[in-house]
């Protein structure tokens, strides 16, 4: 027997999050930041084990694909690819590219793209940058960052290539690498990169303690994608209180 049924309008604009295959903190501290207020679809992009400049170029030719997996029925705001050095070394407008060669959006970030228009928001010039890559994969972000009119006269890195590793460098840790990098003087604010590093946590305390606003490639990502669309988000932070009064 054939039951007939109603259908509902279309549901609210959606979020997509294209997110590494090795990322275990990106997709769960977006939806923290953004509890119950968000159509937040995700698909996920191969990766490698180690994250080299290899590694990283190597996700330009599957950034489609992955777009392609969200769900095709749904309106899309903004889709974000959750990768700093990835989006550093791909090139923000040809991932911009990439992604909607695969889904239509009206927005693509990244939180490369997110940082830059955070730094612009809170006017801020001068950063130190707390990765934990080895160093020649900071070197684009480094670049790009500076192209944009940021500088980052204070760098410090764990050199840890491996994503199942990074993933569990411990906010102890974290913190005292940030505020060894911050007590060096002449920045306008922290930045901790990598989407796979737990920092979410951390931020307001960051701030506290140093007396400068801490950024973080989730939290600026999540902000950004926020803008973006017609979303809020819960941002901990300077960058959250900022947006708040807007």
């Amino acid at each position: 027997m054939k039951i007939d049924y109603e259908t509902v309008p279309d549901l609210k604009p959606a979020l997509g999050l294209i997110v590494l295959q090795a990322d275990e903190t990106l997709e769960q501290d977006m939806r923290r930041l953004m509890p119950g207020r968000v159509e937040l679809h995700t698909t996920r992009i191969p990766s490698g084990a180690a994250v080299t400049r290899e590694t990283l170029a190597a996700m330009a030719t599957r950034l489609t694909g992955a777009a392609a997996l969200l769900p095709p029925a749904a309106q899309f705001d903004c889709i974000g690819y959750g990768c700093t050095s990835g989006a550093a070394e791909i090139g923000a407008d040809k991932v911009a590219d990439y992604v909607r060669a695969g889904r239509s959006t009206a927005h693509v970030t990244n939180p490369l793209t997110a940082l830059i228009a955070a730094c612009q928001d809170l006017s801020i010039h001068r950063l130190a940058l707390l990765s934990p890559y080895v160093a020649d994969v900071s070197v684009k972000l480094r670049d790009a960052l500076q192209v944009a009119g940021v500088a980052t006269p204070v760098f410090g890195s764990f050199e840890e290539p491996e994503e199942s590793k990074v993933v569990r460098i411990s906010a102890t840790s974290i913190r005292a690498a940030a505020q060894e990098l911050a007590a060096q003087g002449d920045i306008d604010a922290v930045f901790l990169s990598c989407t796979n590093l737990r920092t979410v946590d951390i931020i307001d305390e960051m701030e506290e303690t140093t007396g400068l606003p801490c950024l973080s490639s989730n939290q600026v990502l999540t902000w950004h994608m926020g803008q973006l669309s017609s979303y809020d988000a819960d941002i901990p932070g300077v960058l959250g209180r900022a947006h708040s009064l807007t």
